[in-house]
């Protein structure tokens, strides 16, 4: 945060990883617990840190939320989510990525709850069927038409 004239903290921009894992025509979807979209279905996904890469910053993420190991990723595109009516207003730049599992890692990995305090666990949704409330950001790429298993 920065401080504005009058010495209060000013909300700035952070810039957000999220991937979308697809396995077959399912993707991988957590409940956040949250103050920013709680109890709606997200990406996994978290804060780009300093001189990281999209694709290094999308591995380590999926890892820390759910123990699995992803093969190679790739940017499908990047959002500008200002959100305001969440109880903590925030301005997240979100990057997009897409892994598709099976492709690079040889074992049948199994999502795991790594941060619980965070997330209500994860699991696999078919594209056709998503779970409802969907998080903001992921909600309004959906219906503006956005398929992430043809992008």
């Amino acid at each position: 945060m920065e401080n504005n004239n009058n010495g209060d903290p000013t909300p700035v921009p952070r810039v957000a990883v999220v991937v979308f894992l697809l396995k077959g025509r399912s993707l991988l979807l957590g409940r956040r617990r949250s103050a920013v979209g709680n109890a709606t279905y997200a990406l996994p996904g978290g804060h780009l840190e300093f001189g990281e890469s999209f694709e290094e910053c999308a591995a380590r993420e999926v890892k820390e939320e759910t123990g699995l190991d992803i093969g190679k990723s790739e940017f499908l595109t990047v959002t500008n989510n200002v959100m305001l009516e969440q109880p903590k207003k925030c301005h997240y730049v979100t990057i997009f990525m897409r892994s598709v599992m099976g492709v690079d890692v040889e074992e049948e990995q199994v999502p795991q709850n790594l941060e619980p305090d965070k997330c209500d666990g994860w699991e696999w949704h078919e594209w056709d069927h998503l779970p409802h409330p969907l998080f903001g950001p992921l909600e309004r790429m959906v219906k503006a038409g956005f398929n992430p298993f043809s992008s």
